[in-house]
This record gives C-alpha cells, sequence and structure tokens, in this order.
C-alpha cells in the first residue's frame, strides 16, 4: 500500500477540481489518500525580497513536508485565462525555492477541469511540461470538461459513461504504475 497525496491547485472554497479530487480519492481503495486542501496553507506572493528578509513561509515548508511523505500524488490544476492559477504558480514558486526537485521520486496523476470543454487542458499541458522540471514523474493525465454538465455535485457521481470508463482506466493504470 502507497501513500498517495491528493491536492488541487485551487484557492476557492467551491472548486470543482477540488471535488474532482475528493472524487477520485474516493475511488482508489488499495492505496492511504491524504487530501489536501491548499486553501489552508496560506502563502506570501512570492518575491525575492520577501525570501531574503524573511525566508521561507512555514507553510510553504508544511506543504513541501507533506509531498515528501507521499510516495505518489494526485494534482488537479485548475485554469485561469489559459494558464495555471496565479494561487497555485504562487505554491510552485515556493516550493521550488525550497527544493529546486520537490517532485522528486513522485509519480503523479495529472487531472484538470473546468466549466468549459476543454477541461483545462490548457493549464493541464501546462503542468505536464513543467512538473518534470521539478523531478515528477507524470504517469498519468485526465482532463475533465464541461464539469457541472458531466459531474453531479450532489451524488457525487460522473454522469457520462464515456468519461467515467476513461477515468477508471486512467486510475487503473495509476494505481497499478505507482506499486512498481
Amino acid at each position: 500500500m502507497k501513500n498517495i497525496l491528493a491536492f488541487a491547485g485551487s484557492n476557492s472554497s467551491t472548486s470543482i477540481n477540488q471535488q474532482l479530487i475528493e472524487y477520485v480519492s474516493s475511488e482508489i481503495t488499495e492505496h492511504k489518500i491524504k487530501i489536501l486542501k491548499l486553501v489552508n496553507y496560506p502563502v506570501p506572493m512570492y518575491s525575492e525580497d520577501e525570501e531574503r528578509e524573511k525566508g521561507f513561509p512555514g507553510m510553504a515548508l508544511g506543504i513541501k513536508q507533506e509531498i515528501s511523505e507521499a510516495d505518489a500524488l494526485i494534482i488537479s490544476v485548475n485554469e485561469h485565462n489559459g494558464s495555471l492559477s496565479a494561487f497555485f504558480k504562487n505554491i510552485i514558486d515556493w516550493l521550488s525555492r525550497i527544493d529546486r526537485n520537490f517532485l522528486a521520486g513522485k509519480k503523479i496523476l495529472l487531472m484538470s477541469t473546468s466549466p468549459g470543454q476543454r477541461g483545462g487542458l490548457t493549464a493541464l499541458e501546462y503542468a505536464k511540461s513543467v512538473f518534470p522540471r521539478f523531478g515528477g514523474e507524470i504517469i498519468e493525465s485526465f482532463s475533465f470538461p464541461s464539469f457541472h454538465a458531466n459531474f453531479s455535485a450532489e451524488e457525487k457521481t460522473i454522469k457520462d459513461e464515456t468519461l467515467l470508463l476513461g477515468l477508471k482506466e486512467v486510475l487503473s493504470t495509476f494505481a497499478h504504475q505507482i506499486n512498481n
């Protein structure tokens, strides 16, 4: 049994990416999963001056510790104007200053969702290109389009059968790969 850390890159109290994380986490039963809400880890906007004058924020060190204790990660990135949200980019900036290879040895399931038909695909592709720079290995990725049309928040289920089957396949591959 592996330890998996799951979180969304959003600071919204009603984050659909957090809802996706919680759904996916409930579907993985053969591993231990810890879900973080990054909104509970406030960090100042990164700047060289801030780092020089005050050092690393305790909350950023806390996130780094959580990541280091995990065998694998499930991350759902949100998209703002075709990129990662400033909130999540700021978290990544701090983590990479603490340790350039903060994702070293971590196998990652990378996801995204949005209300639109592309499902946050641009942010997902950006994260896929950036995370390996910090040592992470993207095992699987999944873009979940039109969240509100395809997911029932009340029932916590995926309404679209094709999306459900695709996600189950991704989860099966991820669960198998982290055992190796």
